[in-house]
């Protein structure tokens, strides 16, 4: 035998708890003794023990004790009952109320017999021993590896432990194993319908596929713009999206004035035979950036990006449009260049969507 705890430990509201549970405590009282004909020590949650003293708050006494087999049961205690215990981890303790302190109890993840013993419980519960200096009632707690067998009262004596072993006779059942699991499969769909309500309304009011989910690009953009849109443009096909793309990406250098600029115009003409960037496309966006600086005939505009509420360089908006719609990925075209299109088109992006609507047989307005 040997003893894991000696001393005095301090209750609130008659309790004190055994836990192992790795996530924390979460013991309902009357879950705790659901199915038992005894009350006092609680063993239906699994991995805890809830135990009861008569003292409201203060001082009891309490020994916990480890055995190889089930120890004699002293005449000395009054109370006695047996519950069935395993730990749910190698870090079963001893609990106050609100955990303000707990005790380390050495205990194997294997099956336990439990009894819980008590003394004093009536006197405990006469006002004036509420104040005593002395504990008035002790317990004992005694662990035993033994197979899981049904909980039991073996002594009782007082009307304090009488009052709760009748109040755990009227609990109503435990849910059987069946019911356990219908329980949780309602609510994983619960939960599950939760997450993609919540993901519908970050996506616009509708949970995206699969495929436009992990895109990336400007898709957030397009779902401020126009999430009705985007889901459209998700479900078109590889075709119709290569289409918006290169459909957006002459309409984005044409708003620009860039359209009939020579070295523009080769770009937008290759991409339109399904064939790759021309110079100085080519070369990167830096290259194509230096050209708008540099030739003359590029106009000087800006343009109030609708969802920044910055003014920025027309020509320089449009440049993006050509680099996507290049992208091998046709929705991440679609997306990238009809989102540039709509930031070189300014706050009459909405005349873009309009026209990229019907290849999308979509009907309504921007939001």
């Amino acid at each position: 035998m040997r003893t894991l705890l000696f001393g005095e430990v301090h209750v609130h509201y008659a309790q004190m708890y055994v836990v192992s549970d790795p996530a924390g405590f979460d013991c309902d009282l009357h879950e705790a003794f659901a199915g038992q004909e005894g009350g006092l020590c609680g063993g239906a949650t699994p991995g805890t023990l809830f135990l009861l003293t008569a003292l409201h708050t203060g001082q009891v006494g309490l020994t916990v004790e480890l055995h190889d087999e089930p120890p004699p049961l002293d005449p000395l205690w009054e109370e006695a009952v047996e519950v069935p215990f395993r730990p749910l981890s190698d870090g079963t303790r001893l609990a106050q109320w609100a955990h303000e302190d707990s005790w380390e109890l050495d205990l194997d993840e294997t099956d336990y017999r439990v009894r819980y013993s008590a003394r004093g419980m009536d006197e405990a519960r006469v006002p004036e021993n509420f104040d005593s200096p002395e504990p008035v009632d002790h317990y004992l707690l005694q662990f035993w590896p033994c197979p899981p067998s049904p909980a039991r009262v073996v002594r009782q004596t007082s009307d304090h432990a009488a009052y709760w072993h009748a109040w755990a006779r009227e609990l109503p059942p435990p849910p059987t194993p069946e019911e356990v699991a219908e329980a949780a499969r309602l609510a994983e769909r619960e939960r599950e319908r939760e997450r993609l309500a919540e993901e519908a309304r970050a996506w616009g009011g509708r949970v995206p596929s699969d495929r436009l989910r992990s895109v990336g690009g400007n898709v957030w953009g397009m779902i401020q713009l126009d999430a009705a849109l985007l889901h459209a443009l998700d479900a078109a096909g590889p075709d119709i999206q290569r289409t918006v793309a290169r459909l957006a990406a002459r309409r984005a250098c044409t708003v620009a004035g860039l359209a009939g600029l020579e070295w523009v115009a080769a770009s937008l003409q290759s991409l339109d035979r399904g064939g790759e960037l021309a110079p100085p496309f080519d070369a990167g966006q830096r290259q194509v950036c230096d050209l708008l600086l540099t030739d003359e005939r590029v106009p000087q505009a800006v343009v109030e990006v609708p969802l920044s509420r910055t003014a920025i360089s027309r020509p320089h908006l449009a440049v993006p449009a050509v680099f996507a719609a290049a992208e091998q990925d046709p929705l991440l075209a679609a997306v990238d260049a009809l989102f540039a299109a709509a930031s070189t088109y300014g706050a009459d992006y909405g005349a873009l969507f309009e026209e990229v609507r019907p290849l999308l047989e979509l009907r309504g307005s921007h939001t």
